[in-house]
């Protein structure tokens, strides 16, 4: 489960027209453009390929462009992904260890380079889907082919983001649902600085 949520923070039909649901993909680059900070609630699923067994998480989001965010878990258990724009750390209290990324070597064509990179073209394919339950849904395929993920979808209503969906290399699904998002909201610099606790056990990448 533990390394299932790192693979999706590190780092998200019948078919339509394109016109129909080309304003999807126009507001998610409108989103990459203008929102540059933000701060959300989530909860997370995560689904396994067959789709018989399911996890389920919580806790809150930051970022600040580009290439700072935080996730701090809080249910079940505790546990905090932090990008301070030149590492991803990974931290677990329960066990008191933090492991540590290149952020160059860990974004990528990830969930967190849609929701607090600088840009989607170089990573990204982009294209719209239909909307369901009044979202809009717009697809993000990695350009890579030999990345750990498949596909990422990211859903708006009106233009507040409301869910990112991945689907990793292995057919597992991982859905993070955001509530009360607040875009362009104030975010302390600290929020995005890791110092590994006295006697943590730290591996660096």
């Amino acid at each position: 489960m533990r390394n299932a949520l790192l693979t999706c923070v590190l780092g998200l039909v019948a078919a339509l027209p394109l016109a129909v649901r080309a304003d999807a993909v126009d507001t998610l680059r409108d989103f990459v453009r203008e929102v540059k900070s933000g701060r959300a609630s989530f909860t997370q699923t995560v689904t396994a390929a067959e789709g018989s067994r399911s996890k389920t998480s919580s806790g809150e989001f930051e970022f600040t462009r580009p290439n700072r965010f935080r996730f701090a878990y809080s249910k079940p258990y505790q546990q905090l992904i932090v990008a301070d724009g030149q590492k991803v750390w990974l931290y677990d209290p329960e066990l008191n260890q933090a492991s540590s990324r290149r952020i160059d070597q860990a974004l990528g064509a990830t969930p967190a380079a849609l929701l607090a990179g600088a840009s989607l073209e170089p990573e990204f394919t982009l294209s719209p889907l239909p909307s369901k339950d009044g979202v809009d849904w717009a697809q993000a395929v990695p350009r890579a082919k030999d990345g750990a993920f498949q596909s990422l979808r990211v859903g708006f209503r009106g233009r507040a983001l409301v869910a990112v969906e991945v689907t990793d290399a292995f057919g597992q699904r991982s859905r993070l649902d955001f509530g009360a998002f607040a875009p362009n909201a104030a975010v302390a610099a600290e929020r995005f600085r890791f110092t590994p606790p006295a006697g943590a056990d730290v591996i660096e990448q």
